[in-house]
């Protein structure tokens, strides 16, 4: 199995993204990327692509959304719930370690552990304390529960970022943060009804 270091220093070209991809995991849509499965060094990763949109929408809202969203994937190197960042193919598109798990839903109560929905907060939490507020944890493609029964947070694409202990943090995030409070009381309530 390779290391994340390894796999970093071998990230897909452009032209080899073809050849490695073993499955797209999602299609995108106008504005929103692919993401494929990747096999990179014996190992596989998550790329998020915009190069299949049109030309005017990857070179405005393709950059954009990229560059935002590794801006908060940075903010949160590290962090146990976030996939580590391997880094950016080209200016559409970037890869990610791969954490598989299952989508958080309903059907999981009484099958994760009874301590996933205080994991769960604890992992927003830190994500708070490094100034990014995800901003759609309540979508339940972006909520996954590992093998482990530990929490895996996903696509930081509507995340907002602010310097920790800066003065927009101090003042915006709190703000920003209610709407992933709100994600969790949601998930909090579905995780805990009992069949």
């Amino acid at each position: 199995m390779s290391t994340a270091m390894e796999i970093e220093s071998r990230l897909p070209t452009r032209e080899m993204l073809a050849m490695r991809t073993r499955s797209r995991l999602q299609r995108g849509g106008l504005r929103s990327p692919d993401v494929l499965l990747v096999e990179m060094a014996g190992a596989f990763m998550v790329v998020k692509d915009f190069q299949p949109r049109p030309f005017w929408l990857r070179h405005t809202l393709g950059r954009w959304l990229i560059r935002r969203e590794l801006r908060a994937y940075r903010a949160l190197a590290g962090h146990p719930s976030v996939p580590h960042l391997f880094g950016r193919i080209d200016a559409f598109a970037f890869a990610m370690e791969y954490r598989p798990g299952v989508r958080i839903a309903r059907s999981l109560a009484g099958r994760v552990p009874d301590d996933l929905p205080e994991a769960l907060e604890k992992a927003v939490a830190a994500m708070h304390d490094r100034g990014v507020a995800h901003l759609d944890l309540r979508h339940r493609s972006n909520v996954l529960v590992d093998r482990d029964g530990a929490p895996v947070l996903l696509d930081f694409a509507s995340a907002v970022c602010f310097r920790p202990g800066g003065l927009l943090a101090r003042w915006l995030l709190p703000r920003f943060a209610r709407m992933d409070l709100r994600a969790l009381s949601k998930w909090r309530d579905r995780l805990l009804v009992r069949a």
